[in-house]
């Protein structure tokens, strides 16, 4: 059943937010700096402000110095070697201020690569609270949530992608990403925007 623009039906006891990566390292100037990662942050305070214990952040770790990594890590973090923490400061991978005073009761978790199912522990935070839809907003829209998409299909979660509070550096990989999003996932993806969530999800 169709609620507000959800393909399945409201949003229960068993959802949870998990936003991603709305770090001071995307948002104040750096290489990896989101011109407009703080046009989606109102949005997305709205929502933890109403679901704060129902919330998890996930937090990018770059490597402590350049060279670091394994594998295709090395040569990464070689060419990215200004946004190692011995360069941009440990203070740097921290959630952006509005986020970070709803901490807690929302929870933090720390991932190394782009994705966040690799190391366990948010898989292991969900199984214990027996979730099984995830409401995902944050940035990257193609690579640390395209990351977090495709593992929580993979696992059989239930996502729903709030469509304007997503963020990404290149306008038109985003562009594309929503389109793939909503058309290439529709079976396991409901695309919708932040008015649709808060009334869906009481």
């Amino acid at each position: 059943m169709s609620v507000s623009g959800l393909s399945y039906g409201p949003l229960g006891d068993h959802c949870t937010h998990v936003c991603v990566d709305m770090q001071r390292l995307f948002a104040e100037p750096s290489e990896w700096a989101t011109p407009w990662i703080t046009r989606v942050l109102p949005r997305i305070v709205s929502l933890v402000e109403r679901k704060a214990e129902q919330t998890i952040f996930t937090r990018f770790l770059p490597a402590e110095r350049p060279g670091r990594g394994v594998g295709t890590w090395r040569r990464y973090y070689e060419r990215w070697a200004s946004m190692t923490i011995e360069n941009i400061g440990p203070e740097m991978i921290e959630l952006l201020p509005p986020l970070s005073s709803f901490c807690p009761p929302a929870r933090a978790i720390d991932k190394h690569v782009y994705s966040p199912w690799p190391e366990g522990k948010l898989q292991a935070m969900l199984a214990a609270r027996r979730i099984d839809t995830l409401v995902i907003t944050g940035g990257e829209t193609d690579v640390c949530v395209l990351a977090t998409v495709l593992g929580a299909i993979d696992i059989g979660y239930r996502v729903v992608l709030v469509t304007d509070a997503l963020c990404s550096s290149s306008d038109a990989t985003h562009d594309a990403l929503m389109t793939v999003y909503h058309q290439r996932f529709a079976q396991q993806v409901e695309t919708v925007e932040m008015e649709t969530v808060l009334s869906a999800w009481n």
